[in-house]
């Protein structure tokens, strides 16, 4: 089923949401050609969005076939169940069971913690105020600088030799961690405190199912403010 033509699927999203960013990724790994289409998530949300997601009108949402799948996990775990083969692509969950859930467990703490930092993040002009989210941040990354070493079993990425979901879950935020750095004058993603997650986000970027999806933090820095935390709050 690889190569998939652009007809068959389509995702809904912006370019810049973290969580569309996601599914673009899991896609590539699986060589699936695919329509990015843009909707509106101002009111009134775009029809196709409120048609297509009707409990959470949010996005990302993948159409395959005109069949809707909705939140950005269970998508990319469709697209790793759907797209067996891939075209000589690799599984993005790990084989084993248990590798598995530990990968399922801390891309739900990423989600858990992380958007809601950044989103807090994002506006706050106090200074006390922006230094403590930024603690926050670090003790999140804290612990993923540990779960890295685990997952990753002494290989470059939490998924091994390949990107996996647990890196598609956290890389995805990558564009926002730098442009809140630059943006707020904070160190999050600090080498010295966190060699290996540091040198891991290079390898990530520079990855070929990466490149062009992950926006630069210039891009990101435009849009800080009320226009950011506002399309923030309509992505999943």
């Amino acid at each position: 089923m690889a190569g998939a033509v652009a007809e068959d699927v389509k995702v809904l999203g912006v370019s810049l949401s973290p969580f569309v960013i996601r599914v673009l990724i899991a896609l590539r790994l699986k060589r699936v050609q695919y329509e990015l289409v843009e909707v509106r998530l101002a009111e009134p949300k775009s029809e196709i969005l409120v048609k297509s997601n009707p409990v959470y009108k949010k996005i990302p949402v993948l159409l395959h076939r005109g069949k809707p799948i909705c939140e950005s996990a269970v998508i990319v775990q469709y697209i790793d169940e759907e797209w067996t083969d891939g075209g000589g692509s690799s599984s993005i969950l790990p084989a084993a069971p248990f590798d598995r859930a530990i990968a399922r467990f801390w891309a739900a703490y990423i989600d858990d913690k992380l958007p809601a930092l950044i989103r807090a993040m994002r506006p706050e002009k106090e200074a006390a105020k922006v230094t403590e989210l930024a603690g926050q941040i670090r003790q999140v990354l804290g612990l993923l600088e540990e779960a890295f070493a685990v997952c990753g079993k002494g290989k470059g990425f939490f998924g091994g030799d390949a990107v996996g979901y647990l890196d598609i879950a956290l890389g995805s935020c990558l564009g926002w961690i730098v442009a809140l750095e630059k943006g707020k004058s904070v160190k999050l993603l600090d080498a010295e405190e966190f060699p290996q997650l540091a040198e891991w986000a290079e390898r990530f970027l520079a990855e070929e199912s990466v490149k062009g999806l992950v926006p630069d933090a210039d891009e990101y820095l435009k849009i800080l403010g009320v226009a950011a935390v506002t399309t923030s709050t309509t992505a999943a």
